[in-house]
């Protein structure tokens, strides 16, 4: 297990400039940020992203459920939460009714390395047009399940930790592995459950009733930059025309799709 994993403070520093510097540029390319716009973050983890947004005017709610994330995102926030920049929601996402609970529709909603953990990921999908005011866009960032680390295995102690692809083992093996190591992970299982190809997101995308406004695909995920040093590199143009293939080889993807009215 790599030392920001465990380094709170260290993760939420990480993932902000990732935000600033991939993220936010990527979202204002199609839909130009502008000061008052309404942001929805599901899954907002310790909040970085928030502040992003909300240091480039946005209004920002995050909804999460996990109370070490919530507990983190109230203490890192506090200028943002005490000016009324931020406001943070415990809850289930299916639990919320946009205008009753929050107060708004949204111009942008963000969903960042949380869809490859939902179990009924269409439901999800289509149920966040509820939550989109005209005009509104969706961002997804995620790992494509069959990448090298795309079960989460960096997590693990020791070589199960540094070790590509093994998440791709027929669950029996997967679950037997875990258990001969002595580390074995529910949380682990529920991924290689949930974990999503850039195939299965797109199908997804289609039935549901939305079109892609943009997107890229990433050889060497930007967030690498600030947890190994490594250089991001967008994913190679004939690698990422073979379907199934470059998910093995891309170790993130960016989309922003709206209603296809």
């Amino acid at each position: 297990m790599y030392e920001f994993h465990t380094d709170y403070k260290k993760y939420f520093d990480i993932q902000l400039r990732n935000a600033q510097q991939w993220v936010l540029p990527f979202i204002s390319s199609v839909k130009p940020i502008s000061h008052g716009m309404e942001l929805l973050e599901i899954g907002c983890g310790q909040g970085s992203l928030l502040r992003a947004f909300s240091q480039a005017g946005c209004r920002c709610t995050g909804v999460e459920m996990y109370p070490l994330w919530l507990e983190k995102a109230r203490e890192w926030l506090v200028p943002e939460l005490a000016e009324g920049s931020v406001k943070l929601i415990d809850s289930n996402i299916y639990d919320v009714d946009p205008k009753k609970d929050l107060g708004t529709l949204f111009d942008i909603i963000v969903l960042k390395d949380v869809i490859e953990h939902i179990h009924d990921q269409e439901k999800l999908i289509a149920w966040m047009k509820h939550f989109l005011k005209p005009g509104g866009v969706i961002f997804f960032g995620f790992p494509p399940w069959q990448m090298p680390y795309g079960g989460h295995q960096q997590m693990m102690q020791g070589w199960l930790g540094k070790t590509p692809y093994w998440h791709l083992l027929p669950l029996p093996l997967f679950k037997a592995l875990m258990r001969a190591n002595k580390q074995y992970s529910e949380d682990l299982v529920e991924i290689k459950e949930t974990g999503i190809s850039i195939e299965r997101f797109e199908r997804i995308l289609k039935a549901t009733g939305y079109k892609v406004l943009a997107h890229k695909h990433w050889l060497i995920n930007p967030v690498y930059e600030y947890k190994f040093g490594w250089k991001p590199r967008v994913q190679f143009r004939l690698l990422k025309a073979i379907p199934f293939v470059r998910n093995f080889f891309t170790t993130a993807v960016y989309y922003i799709i709206t209603p296809d009215h």
